[in-house]
């Protein structure tokens, strides 16, 4: 679990603009053989925002610059298994996410997502959104964004697929 640290005076939910001990020390699950990634996020990683129930940083294997995660404070694999606060937290700091990626990177677009269990290709058992900036011409046809993930039906627009 991520330690909330206190935020700033924000309210239950919104983005913590002080960060104050957003980057805590942190203990991993007890029930962990080894320290989750996510779990020691203060280890050194920039916060990009933070509030009571998540915490935003960026990506230690981006896959396009400025690729940031949203991540839950409390260690839980399955997103649907976080309360509806915990929930809503996550998509509560999207917008500082973006803000922050616009005035570093100015990305032309989006990718927004979550991965669900391995049979959806979720490797860390720890709930995080990933913000993944996309660049003109990072693909040669960008067209379906996360539908590729099923390449068979991503192109929905050709005939005959």
């Amino acid at each position: 679990m991520i330690p909330d640290g206190g935020n700033g005076g924000a309210g239950e939910g919104q983005p913590d603009d002080g960060l104050r001990n957003a980057a805590a020390a942190v203990l991993p699950s007890p029930s962990m053989d080894v320290p989750c990634p996510l779990c020691t996020v203060g280890d050194g990683r920039e916060i990009l925002s933070a509030n009571t129930h998540a915490v935003a940083i960026w990506d230690a294997f981006p896959v396009s610059a400025g690729h940031a995660l949203i991540v839950s404070r409390r260690h839980v694999a399955d997103l649907f298994e976080l309360t509806t606060d915990e929930q809503a937290a996550l998509w509560t700091l999207l917008p500082a996410v973006k803000a922050a990626l616009d005035a570093r990177h100015a990305p032309a677009g989006y990718n927004v997502g979550v991965n669900v269990g391995a049979a959806a290709g979720q490797t860390v058992g720890h709930v995080h959104v990933h913000v993944i900036p996309r660049y003109t011409g990072d693909a040669a046809d960008p067209r379906g964004g996360v539908r590729w993930v099923l390449p068979d039906r991503a192109a929905y627009w050709k005939p005959n697929r």
